[in-house]
């Protein structure tokens, strides 16, 4: 079977989204697929082309591990203001449309969180004659709303109109949680066409195995109980309320809190620290996903936080899944089905999203209750288990081979 598969997100990018294409196409491969993705140059999220990269028109790369790679021209931006990221988004799904036209396939892939994208490939379903696949992976235009002062603007309402009209003509909505089925099933789309794949873990690469000894040298945490956030510093995930409270983590001089990645929110969030002159925090940049684990490894907890409104309780952060492979209890401060699933396996604790306090009472458990912290640490690798990439890759492409044999 011939996939062709839309992203705006691939590797060498290492966020969420990117990281889950990749292996998902890998494991088609094994699978005796015939892969081709169509993407941009890796930018994300600092809206600057990677080294060795140039934003030409067109470029086919080398194979990897198999997948056929299509890099495409974009308007590059950051990650951050509604216009010129929708201009981004847009001038994708132009360049995208374009480079699949002449691409052989027998089923079509378009990956959101936005939906240009799987505008591009409903519109190539159109002209090939071939199915198309909706990949759902966030409620986008509806996580805008809730981060940005246009939320009852008519252009927003506008957006989620399209947004329907291509989960109606799409043949299959692949969803990455239950709930976000539930909200396309309340707003009419019919249950039937809506399968649910979620996130996972690759358990291949977050091996608890691996020694996180050089990083904890390299930042001086040598002896410290590590509290890591690892991931986007951006709007949705309010860092700037652990950020704003650490001077009252001070009289603990053994916990350290460790900041990986990049966002649009970032340098405030450094500027704070900085003003505050916070000793016990290091912010460090992205790493490449094989680096990401020593970092795991470094690591003692997990914070996971989300902005508190109701968008997000529809929300699974992948980081989830990184942490629980490594045998990191969570401190997860996300309402909704990302909640339940660390209740049903007890492989962390639950706090209020944007409640400092209430999280560092939790983190205070953690650190002084060695049996609790086992039991979280033995629970999350069940969880890992039971959540593997593989065989949620494996589910998907079950999906694909049936909508492509109708």
């Amino acid at each position: 079977m011939k996939i062709l598969f839309l992203t705006d997100n691939f590797p060498p990018e290492v966020n969420a989204p990117a990281t889950r294409t990749f292996e998902h196409c890998r494991e088609w491969v094994k699978q005796g697929a015939e892969v081709t993705v169509v993407t941009c140059y890796p930018n994300f999220p600092q809206g600057k082309v990677y080294e060795g990269y140039k934003n030409k028109f067109f470029k086919k790369e080398e194979r990897i591990e198999g997948v056929r790679v299509i890099r495409v021209w974009t308007y590059i931006t950051a990650n951050e203001g509604f216009i010129k990221r929708t201009l981004d988004y847009l001038s994708f799904a132009f360049s995208s449309f374009w480079a699949s036209l002449f691409i052989k396939t027998d089923v079509i892939v378009a990956t959101s969180p936005q939906f240009f994208t799987t505008f591009s490939g409903y519109l190539l379903s159109v002209l090939k004659s071939k199915p198309w696949i909706f990949e759902l992976r966030d409620l986008w235009p509806e996580s805008i709303r809730s981060l940005t002062p246009l939320s009852s603007h008519w252009s927003l309402d506008l957006l989620e109109k399209i947004e329907l009209f291509l989960y109606r003509k799409s043949n299959r909505v692949v969803a990455v949680t239950e709930a976000f089925k539930v909200n396309l099933m309340e707003r009419g789309i019919d249950g039937d066409k809506i399968e649910v794949v979620t996130n996972g873990s690759n358990l291949s690469l977050f091996n608890p195995s691996v020694s996180g000894q050089e990083v904890r040298m390299r930042h001086s945490l040598q002896g410290k109980f590590v509290v890591s956030y690892i991931g986007t510093h951006g709007l949705a995930h309010r860092l700037d309320v652990f950020v704003d409270n650490l001077e009252k983590c001070a009289i603990y001089t053994d916990i350290h809190f460790l900041f990986v990645g990049t966002g649009a929110e970032k340098q405030r969030l450094v500027d704070l620290a900085n003003k505050k002159q916070l000793k016990n925090i290091t912010f460090m940049d992205s790493v490449p996903k094989d680096e990401i684990v020593k970092y795991w490894a470094a690591t003692d907890v997990s914070l996971i936080p989300l902005k508190k409104d109701d968008t997000f309780k529809t929300v699974i952060p992948s980081k989830m899944f990184e942490a629980a492979a490594m045998g990191k209890p969570i401190l997860l401060g996300v309402e909704g089905q990302a909640a339940e699933i660390i209740s049903r396996y007890g492989c962390g604790f639950l706090f209020e999203p944007e409640n400092f306090s209430d999280f560092f009472e939790k983190l205070l458990v953690l650190k002084t209750s060695k049996e609790q912290y086992e039991v979280c640490s033995e629970a999350g690798f069940q969880m890992a288990r039971d959540f593997d990439r593989n065989l949620l890759a494996n589910k998907m492409l079950h999906i694909l081979n049936s909508v492509a044999k109708k």
